[in-house]
């Protein structure tokens, strides 16, 4: 299992901007595999805490039992629009895929109970724009290949 602590020693710099990215708002977006094998698409909340990268899913949550059956994740964080104008400002956006491993139950006492998963490491990608905001630049890690950057018109 890569945890986010291992990737974050191998990448320091593209897990700052990722942490930056994904802490810029709240809530984030998750798909998961359906039991059919279509997508599932649901809002999250998660955490880059002690090393790891840990998301809940309320008790009976489809996406909790989507990802007992079939463990594959995408994670996304929150986007907004490039201002018109001024799109070399966009900050990007990020995404993290991987496999969950259920880590125990959470809430209680006035909490809603659910399920904690952490995340095995897979892949992690940045979209951003270039200096100009004239090409797309995309930036991607594999446990695999190590780290590509592809610039795109």
């Amino acid at each position: 299992m890569l945890s986010w602590g291992d990737f974050k020693a191998i990448e320091p710099e593209m897990a700052e901007v990722v942490e930056r990215l994904f802490s810029a708002r709240r809530h984030k977006t998750i798909a998961t595999v359906r039991a059919d094998g279509a997508p599932r698409i649901s809002g999250i909340e998660c955490v880059f805490e002690d090393g790891q990268l840990t998301f809940g899913s309320m008790g009976g949550a489809r996406k909790s039992v989507d990802l007992h059956r079939d463990p594959r994740f995408a994670l996304h964080s929150s986007t907004v629009d490039p201002v018109e104008g001024d799109e070399a400002s966009w900050p990007g956006e990020a995404k993290i895929s991987g496999r969950a491993v259920a880590d125990g139950l959470i809430g209680g006492e006035g909490a809603p109970h659910g399920e904690r998963f952490v995340a095995d490491i897979v892949e992690v990608v940045v979209v951003h724009l270039d200096e100009d905001a004239r090409r797309l630049v995309i930036d991607w890690w594999t446990p695999g290949t190590g780290r590509h950057v592809v610039d795109r018109d």
